[in-house]
């Protein structure tokens, strides 16, 4: 694994300014919510902190830096960060979705945004004809994609999608989540927009909720800024400190979660209780080339398929002991998820079957403890959740 070395400096310092009265190098925590004019409609930049405030604007020209964007707005959530994009669009307008998108995301899409007029159509961006039949049958206000999904771990080209994205006008949105502007940079590619939920891997430690857009485009940057300020929908000061915290560490998390979810990976493609793996670092993953392509690594979501009648589903994740039952992923803790109930629960059993997300399907955020331990623990649940003899 090569990520880049100026990452691993930029985490850590990019954003934190030394303050100046007293010398502190941790993060000040600016709690007022308002500010001293020196006359009316004069201040030092700052006049109501749901507009600005001195914590987040440092947590916003970090998280720009980290993406090498030119700007960056932080939210109260990563859904609260979705629902501001959709903010740019306005009735009629359709947009086109990566299939295999993360529940909640799909919900805000279906069960708010498209009653207040806008269109979405789901589709499998893995083939960028597809896009391209796509866009030229319907104007297309915008695409938006995860890559690698959630929860399938499917890779979208992104520099094909982003040279039909341009041809035709379209906006090009990449949630960034899964891989985080360490192992891949979207702006780069051509994307418009990165968006992700800081709650999972920039936050890293699961006490946290967050969201943050990335953007290197002043038009795009100035409309994004006057939702955030009028919808309101910005993150404390105290959680945009431990965000600045958490970042620091960012690289070399991110280096070992891509370690240890190959060793994970590895150890279930090998397992006689286990059908399939779904692992980009993995060859035998369809967009394996790709995904070392435009990632520096494979990140640390690892899904996999029980083998039918061999695994009490329930039994095993009871068992689990260093892997934790629990919504989220991007923790330095190892999670569990079963998208079917979990994650997936609002997107409908004939959309969830469509996209592979089955009953036996398994989604797990490795961490980054130690990789034995880990593969360990879920060889002890497999043989306490066993149904059947080998």
């Amino acid at each position: 694994m090569a990520i880049h070395p100026h990452d691993y400096t930029k985490v850590v310092h990019s954003g934190v300014k030394i303050d100046p009265t007293h010398g502190a190098i941790a993060p000040v925590i600016v709690t007022s919510t308002t500010y001293r004019q020196s006359a009316p409609g004069e201040h030092l930049g700052y006049d109501y902190s749901r507009a600005d405030n001195p914590t987040r604007s440092q947590l916003e020209q970090a998280l720009a830096s980290l993406e090498d964007a030119a700007h960056s707005l932080c939210f109260a959530s990563g859904l609260a960060a979705v629902h501001a994009v959709m903010g740019l669009f306005k009735p009629h307008d359709h947009v086109i979705v990566c299939d295999d998108v993360y529940g909640g995301t799909r919900r805000l899409f279906d069960q708010i945004w498209q009653s207040l007029g806008l269109s979405f159509a789901y589709m499998d961006l893995r083939d960028p004809q597809q896009l391209k039949t796509a866009l030229q049958q319907t104007p297309t206000a915008a695409i938006w994609i995860e890559t690698p999904t959630n929860p399938t771990l499917k890779i979208v080209d992104l520099a094909a999608c982003a040279e039909l994205a341009h041809k035709h006008q379209a906006l090009m949105i990449v949630d960034n989540t899964f891989a985080t502007g360490i192992l891949q940079k979207p702006l780069s590619l051509g994307a418009h927009i990165v968006v992700h939920s800081s709650t999972k891997y920039l936050n890293g430690h699961t006490d946290v909720i967050g969201g943050a857009l990335m953007t290197s485009q002043s038009s795009l940057f100035e409309r994004l800024k006057f939702i955030q300020f009028a919808a309101g929908a910005i993150p404390s000061p105290f959680d945009c400190y431990l965000l600045l915290r958490s970042l620091a560490t960012l690289a070399i998390r991110m280096e070992h979660h891509s370690h240890n979810a190959l060793m994970v990976a590895q150890f279930l493609d090998q397992h006689p209780q286990v059908a399939s793996v779904l692992f980009p670092g993995l060859p035998t993953h369809p967009q394996h080339n790709l995904a070392c392509q435009q990632m520096l690594a494979p990140s640390g979501m690892v899904s996999f398929y029980l083998k039918p009648n061999t695994t009490d589903l329930n039994q095993f994740c009871a068992a689990t002991k260093l892997f934790i039952l629990a919504e989220s992923l991007g923790s330095t803790k190892s999670l569990l998820n079963h998208p079917a109930t979990m994650t997936h629960a609002s997107v409908n059993q004939q959309q969830r079957l469509q996209l592979g997300i089955t009953n036996h399907l398994l989604r797990l955020s490795v961490g980054i403890e130690n990789a034995t331990d880990l593969c360990d623990d879920l060889a002890a649940a497999f043989d306490q959740a066993r149904t059947t003899k080998e």
